[in-house]
């Protein structure tokens, strides 16, 4: 059985952690598949990623039965995880965490690299990486402390607190929580927004609110200005003015 399931349909690219006997953890292969595949979608015919996992888990984090970092953890890291985080925050389109279940640890950190989190009543969220003697990898000290700031960021990767889906929207780290049986729903039509809205000006907000994160407001105002320029000059511009004028929806293409 595949340990990660990976589809393309109607522009949706969907990234499935399977081993639900594991609670979806990840050992070094499937680690290296999963950065194949988000690797891949950053070039491919899709327009949105939803990423998630199979059965009753998102990702239990690493599988500490299979070693899954090796003797060299820090060489692990920078070859297979590193460029995972990357190229999900850095691909020109959104990614989209549907969690139900287990999302700690690294799985806890696939999902805050997303744009979109999306999270059923189950979800159980976790920087546990200190009950075992380790600090949070895949990203969430870069994350974490921008998304709630540094006190809570601290507290709960020192605490290993494992948290509800509940707390997670408190804190703002989903966007939406909704019950088990509408999960699927509410993932689809966001993955259709998105599939149907202006991919040129969706990859340049998703650019620009990075590039914010680490430049002075002048340097953000000047990448907006660049990056507006290449929005003002699509089809897609030209079809949203046409579409508001003609008070329709807009058919964008991508172009």
């Amino acid at each position: 059985m595949p340990k990660l399931l990976v589809s393309l349909q109607n522009g949706v690219k969907r990234i499935t952690f399977n081993t639900p006997e594991r609670r979806n953890a990840v050992d070094r292969e499937t680690s290296e598949q999963l950065r194949d595949a988000v690797q891949e979608a950053a070039h491919d015919a899709s327009r949105v990623v939803i990423l998630t996992g199979a059965a009753d888990a998102f990702c239990a984090g690493a599988d500490l039965a299979a070693n899954p970092g090796g003797d060299d953890v820090t060489e692990f890291l920078r070859r297979v995880i590193t460029p995972t985080i990357v190229a999900l925050r850095e691909m020109p389109k959104p990614v989209i965490a549907r969690i139900h279940g287990a999302a700690v640890g690294v799985g806890c950190n696939y999902a805050l690299a997303a744009d979109i989190r999306i999270a059923s009543t189950g979800a159980k969220f976790g920087q546990v990486f200190s009950k075992i003697g380790l600090i949070p990898d895949g990203g969430s000290t870069y994350f974490l402390s921008r998304m709630i700031g540094y006190p809570q960021a601290f507290e709960l990767m020192v605490t290993g607190e494992i948290f509800d889906a509940q707390k997670a929207l408190a804190l703002g780290l989903v966007n939406r929580v909704v019950p088990l049986e509408e999960l699927d729903a509410v993932v689809e039509e966001w993955a259709a927004r998105l599939c149907s809205g202006p991919t040129l000006a969706i990859a340049g907000i998703k650019k620009a609110l990075s590039y914010g994160e680490t430049h002075s407001l002048a340097e953000a105002l000047d990448f907006e200005a660049v990056t507006q320029k290449a929005c003002h000059q699509s089809q897609d511009f030209k079809e949203g003015v046409a579409a508001f004028r003609e008070k329709r929806k807009p058919k964008f293409d991508g172009q």
